[in-house]
């Protein structure tokens, strides 16, 4: 059950993130990848910050704020590229 979770939990939150940082939402595998890669970010930041959450609310949020942190860094090297 904790996998469908993580899945559900990857895709609300790269879907919000993207309606956060763009306005529009990027397609159901792609917010999955930026949720499930958002998740591993916003934990990294979270623990050094020493912040820990244990319920599925805590999770989404340290989930969404790793995928705006995600989709901040590519949009910031896509413009510096070109």
């Amino acid at each position: 059950m904790s996998f469908l979770w993580f899945i559900i939990i990857g895709c609300v939150s790269g879907f919000i993130a993207g309606k956060l940082t763009d306005g529009s939402g990027n397609g159901l595998v792609l917010n999955l990848i930026i949720g499930i890669v958002g998740g591993l970010v916003g934990g990294f930041i979270f623990g050094i910050l020493g912040i820990h959450t244990s319920s599925i609310i805590g999770s989404l949020i340290t989930s969404v704020i790793g995928a705006v942190v995600l989709l901040w860094i590519y949009s910031w090297l896509s413009r510096k590229r070109g």
